[in-house]
């Protein structure tokens, strides 16, 4: 049951980690200039949704990492 659970969440989680991911920005790319936002860039350095879509990405890994490790010796 445990282990169901562990797949099903480590599942989620990595399909929000690519989302988060694509996200973020490349070259001139990412959240602030999917809605029109390049003044922010300049502005200020980065916006706020970026730090805070930098916070969930980090999050979602630390959750990835977790589920991965606690499946890989759950599985032994």
């Amino acid at each position: 049951m445990l282990t169901i659970a562990l797949v099903t969440i480590h599942v989620i989680v990595s399909l929000g980690l690519i989302l988060l991911i694509l996200l973020h920005s490349g070259r001139g790319g990412g959240l602030s200039d999917m809605f029109g936002g390049t003044m922010g860039r300049s502005a200020a350095g980065s916006t706020v949704a970026e730090r805070n879509l930098d916070r969930t990405t980090i999050l979602f890994a630390l959750i990835f990492t977790f589920t991965t490790l606690s499946l890989a010796i759950r599985l032994q």
